[in-house]
């Protein structure tokens, strides 16, 4: 929204251009969150559904284990693509706080703020279903992911911020 606010402080061609492209970025992101929505919704419904399979023989928990951990995966890796859309969508947050409006910073820190919101709530998944999953290489894996996008979403906002405070 920021981005496509009349009077920003884009002064070039070339940067009221990377202004809107990075408008049109984060609209792209945050279609793609919202579809996220759906796709965590199923993933947690598969782990249910994994769950309630029948243990009755060996053959049975086998395969229940085996659904259990497939569908932990996929519960692990939505909310690992939440993380990378808001990480993604951070890193155009030092574009919009520059040469975005300067009547509309508030907005611009109620965006990062609800995009950091968004990828700590999707580490708070990623973490309790690692709890569960048996594959210790692919936990190390995600753990690494997970830290690594929060520190990079984080250092996007303290970019932000810091210009946002000097301008």
């Amino acid at each position: 929204m920021v981005a496509s606010l009349p009077k920003p402080r884009a002064e070039s061609d070339a940067d009221l251009v990377r202004l809107r492209r990075a408008g049109e970025d984060c609209a792209a992101h945050a279609d793609r969150l919202a579809a996220l929505v759906d796709r965590d919704t199923d993933a947690y419904e598969a782990v249910v559904a994994a769950y309630r399979l029948p243990k009755t023989s060996d053959a049975d928990k086998a395969a229940r284990a085996g659904a259990i951990q497939a569908a932990l995966r996929v519960a692990t890796e939505t909310p690992l693509d939440v993380m990378r859309e808001c990480r993604t969508a951070l890193g155009h947050a030092l574009v919009v706080a520059a040469l975005g409006s300067r009547n509309a910073s508030s907005d611009v820190r109620v965006g990062l703020e609800l995009l950091l919101a968004g990828l700590r709530g999707a580490g708070f998944n990623v973490e309790i279903n690692l709890g569960s999953v048996k594959d210790a290489g692919y936990v190390e894996s995600a753990q690494q992911d997970a830290a690594r996008l929060t520190a990079g979403a984080e250092e996007s906002a303290a970019a932000a911020r810091t210009h946002m405070a000097d301008s």
